[in-house]
């Protein structure tokens, strides 16, 4: 029987990080704090961390024996049972890592798996987690289980002393085929409901986790998508019609982004990032209060770029704006309103402070995307008058 990583509420954890060659010790902690922030939302303790400064992480270990002694003695000092590494490990690591220190240990991307998985509502994201679990699993099936080794023979089995991992393997693909099989089914269904839309204009929203994508969603379209400060706390994609007068458009919430998301998981969520792939414009939606909200642009841009979405109208917003002092607004005013030649906003979605300016720039934006759209008469726009500068 083929297991998938648990992480229940009693376990307490330690968490270890790498400081790499070209990082500052701060950016460093700063995602050993993200990875805190992730195990807190998988319902895991964080008691201790533990960075250290290497070049690239060991082969072996992924840390140096020092530091897995120090480690091991954390682990009695707060009886924890959980150890988290903020990189994917190797199937070697896994196992070294596991003797040194004989408690569970699992990495970055098993975490965020676990997440997701207990995230997923839809028929849709279940099947994309679950498939992004077996594809996670398959190659590191040696050094999950050491009865997996014992050879196991007798009548009905494909050979005599067929290893069981063997079987597993078997049966991962057979999983990870059906499940694709399964999305193709649900993908077309989106396809027919999406060109049943193709008469509107498409605004997605897109970002990190965790800035405010779903509080703005609902500021906008006066719904509510489940909101929390948690990271990943919507999975699947939310639309909704909406109307500006009488000028109707379709307004998307998505996944957010993170560091390191795990590549499997980038390929199962495709289809549910179709909405942003097929959208008009995207509402790229930045937390401007985070000490790393340029390297989380990057990392959204990244994302984007790597899923094919390229070349799309995008609005910055800057959300969280009331909560910086005046010379950190001054500067990020100055920074973006000249990089990328792309038009940006600040605001707060909890407050709806300049949520009219906001407003205002996507209304012009729709407006100039509906007159681009040759040999249609949209009857609406007599009622808009486009915004100087976006004309």
């Amino acid at each position: 029987m083929i297991e998938q990583t648990k992480i229940s509420f009693e376990e307490r954890a330690i968490l270890v990080g790498v400081c790499r060659q070209g990082q500052t010790f701060e950016q460093a902690k700063e995602y050993l704090d993200e990875l805190s922030f992730l195990s807190q939302t998988a319902g895991a303790k964080p008691l201790r961390s533990f960075i250290q400064k290497l070049d690239k992480p060991i082969s072996s270990t992924y840390v140096g024996s020092g530091k897995l002694e120090e480690i091991k003695l954390a682990i009695e000092e707060n009886d924890a049972n959980l150890v988290i590494f903020d990189d994917d490990l190797t199937p070697s690591q896994t196992r070294n890592i596991d003797k040194a220190l004989e408690v569970k240990v699992i990495d970055r991307s098993a975490l965020i798996l676990h997440i997701f998985s207990e995230r997923a509502q839809t028929a849709q994201a279940k099947i994309q987690v679950e498939l992004a679990q077996y594809q996670y699993m398959l190659p590191r099936l040696s050094g999950l289980w050491t009865h997996l080794s014992k050879q196991r023979g007798g009548i009905g089995l494909k050979g005599a002393g067929e290893k069981e991992i063997e079987t597993d393997r078997r049966i991962l693909r057979n999983r990870i085929a059906h499940c694709k099989k399964e999305l193709v089914k649900i993908e077309r269904q989106g396809e027919t409901r999406r060109k049943n839309r193709s008469s509107f204009v498409r605004v997605a929203l897109v970002g990190y986790t965790n800035v405010g994508k779903s509080t703005l969603m609902n500021v906008l379209s006066k719904s509510k998508v489940l909101e929390e400060n948690k990271l990943f706390a919507t999975l699947d994609t939310t639309v909704r019609k909406m109307n500006f007068g009488r000028m109707p458009f379709l307004l998307s919430d998505t996944v957010g982004f993170i560091r390191k998301l795990p590549h499997h998981l980038v390929e199962s969520f495709r289809s549910t990032l179709a909405e942003a792939q097929e959208s008009d414009i995207l509402l790229h939606v930045v937390d401007a209060a985070h000490p790393q909200f340029e390297d989380q642009i990057k990392v959204v841009k990244d994302t984007l770029d790597s899923i094919g979405i390229k070349d799309k109208m995008i609005i910055t917003v800057f959300n969280k704006f009331d909560l910086l002092d005046e010379d950190t607004k001054a500067y990020i005013q100055r920074s973006y309103h000249s990089i990328e030649n792309m038009p940006s906003v600040f605001i707060s979605a909890r407050t709806r402070w300049q949520i009219d300016a906001l407003r205002e720039l996507l209304t012009a934006t729709i407006v100039q995307k509906y007159k681009e759209r040759p040999n249609q008469n949209y009857f609406f726009l007599q009622d808009f008058e486009p915004i100087e500068g976006y004309e």
